[in-house]
């Protein structure tokens, strides 16, 4: 199949671009989506995280389209924190030991039934959002186990570009991809 959207690194088929469509909030985990996976530990015992400044774009470009960004996360960090802040995303499940619940949580609170979300995960604490969630995606280096559950993989790993190229999904999937990037490039 010919990429129909070029921009994208890895070409997502019809069902996916179905599936995408319908996503009105797209659900992040952190540890190996939004980051590489390291925590970094300083000198105080305060964990350090490094984030992807081309995801931040990703993210913001969702949420001035009107889709909803929420962060999932079994670990809870003041970095984690303060990037949610910078980015504008307000809907968050920080320390969650049960994901589907805080899941269920996310959803109810933003009034969208499972198929109007898209969740991304990369390890088996994952598995039973992405069972559930309308469009389910890993990333590049999402362990084999979730990659087989899920709808969309990316071409990117965790950290490295993987959530822009979802956001990017997402937008193409409602025929906005074109018109948001023409107005950097038309400027």
């Amino acid at each position: 199949m010919t990429n129909p959207y070029p921009t994208l690194f890895s070409a997502p088929d019809d069902q996916v671009l179905r599936l995408a469509a319908a996503v009105r909030m797209l659900v992040l985990d952190v540890d190996g989506v939004m980051t590489d996976g390291t925590v970094w530990y300083g000198e105080h015992g305060e964990a350090l995280k490094g984030f992807n400044i081309l995801d931040g774009l990703g993210i913001r470009l969702l949420l001035r389209e009107g889709i909803e960004v929420a962060i999932l996360s079994a670990r809870d960090s003041p970095s984690l924190r303060r990037r949610a802040q910078d980015l504008g995303i307000t809907r968050l499940s920080l320390g969650a030991g049960d994901k589907l619940t805080a899941w269920e949580g996310l959803l109810n609170e933003a009034g969208l039934n499972a198929g109007e979300s898209a969740y991304a995960g990369d390890d088996l604490i994952d598995l039973p959002v992405l069972r559930k969630a309308g469009l389910a995606v890993t990333v590049a280096n999402g362990h084999p186990l979730v990659a087989a559950e899920c709808h969309w993989r990316t071409a990117r790993p965790g950290g490295s570009g993987a959530v822009r190229e979802i956001c990017e999904l997402l937008l193409a999937a409602r025929g906005r991809l074109e018109a948001v990037f023409g107005g950097y490039l038309d400027g």
